[in-house]
Formats: C-alpha cells, structure tokens, sequence
C-alpha cells in the first residue's frame, strides 16, 4: 500500500483524509480488493492534481538551447520490417515507428513533396511540465509555399476520439499535451506550430489552411 500512496505524491494522513470523505459503499470496495481500490484511487488523485497544477501553466523564454548532441548521441534500436522503415527525407536512413499509424504517417512523410526533412523526436528532446517529462513525437520541415508554417512539431494518435483532446485536464497525459501547447505558444511567436493529429492530410490541412 504504501508503494501506491508514494505514487500519488502524497503523505499517509493526506491520503487517509481522502479516503474517509469516500462515500460508504464507494469505500466498501476496498474490502473486495484494497490493493486495486489504491491503485484506482491514486489514479484518480493524479488525475485531479494534473488538473489543477496546468489550468494556469505558463512558460518564459530561456536561453538555454538543444544542441545538435541530442540527435547525434541518441542510439536508436528496432529492426526493419517489423518497427522500422527506410526513410529519404528524415534526417536518419531509418525511421522507428510505435504503431502501424506512425508507420502509415512516416510512409506518408517521406513521399509528399512539400516535406523538406522530418524527424521522430529522441527521448533526449523534452518538454519540462509540472507532471514529468514530455517528449512530442514528430519535428517536420516545410519547403515555402502553399504551407504557411515551415516548422511543425507533432504528437500523432490513432484515434482522436480515444483521447477526447477537447478536455486537456482530465488525464495526465492530455494535461502534458496541453503544456506543449502552451511551450511552443511562448517559444515560437507562433512560427512553430504544435497540435496532435492523426493522420498526414490532418497535419497537411492544419499548416495549409
């Protein structure tokens, strides 16, 4: 239990109070089952906390800049044909994927004529939020033209409806996603684009219209 009251972030009295203002049949579930009925509660905290710490996230322009270090030091692993891909346009010969809608997205990349250069993000390339690291999936280059934003960076998902994105508070990760927002507004004066989409032509009507 206490393994699941650290991972909350909070101290054993703070969780008790909790537990006690949980209605009685709620709490009689942790009779059936107490080592799930933390599990869900702490999840549940978590879930409360990231809503309250981002609903007024704000970041500052800093100095401090990624060097070239955090591509050309990242050891990327996967294996063609089964999570990687030859790649053309990326900055790497390869490309590893997560999913069969990143492979999709990756093939989609590096045919269209209007992509200069893309990259999947390495680890190494974060964005610090108030509830952990945050890494973006995707960096692409634009050439000029009918593309108005030249630099794009990317979260892709399967399916949009799974993660409800129009309420960025309701989960940690949406709450992640709603910092990187906020990250590329401050940083960028609105010349890098941020935004999660699920598909190539998503992306292509977003920077086109």
């Amino acid at each position: 239990m206490a393994s699941k009251v650290r991972a909350a972030g909070l101290f054993r009295p703070l969780f008790i109070a909790i537990l006690k203002g949980i209605e009685k049949h709620v709490f009689d579930k942790f009779k059936e089952n107490p080592e799930e009925f933390i599990s869900k509660a702490s999840a549940i905290i978590n879930d409360q906390k990231a809503s309250v710490i981002i609903e007024h996230i704000t970041y500052n322009v800093l100095d401090d800049r990624y060097g070239k270090e955090v591509f050309t030091d990242t050891t990327i692993r996967g294996k063609l044909g089964v999570n990687a891909v030859k790649a053309n346009r990326s900055i790497y010969d390869h490309v590893v994927y997560d999913s069969e809608n990143e492979r999709k997205f990756v093939s989609d990349l590096d045919i269209r004529d209007e992509v200069a250069v893309y990259v999947k993000l390495p680890d190494g390339f974060f964005i610090p939020t108030p509830i952990g690291k945050y890494n973006p999936d995707w960096a692409i280059a634009f050439y000029e033209g009918s593309v108005k934003h030249i630099y794009f960076v990317a979260e892709t998902k399967g399916s949009m409806e799974t993660l409800m994105f129009e309420d960025h508070t309701s989960t940690p990760e949406k709450a992640k996603i709603h910092c990187a927002r906020q990250h590329f507004k401050a940083i960028s004066n609105g010349e890098v684009v941020y935004d999660v989409v699920s598909s190539y032509e998503e992306l292509l009507n977003l920077v086109t219209k």
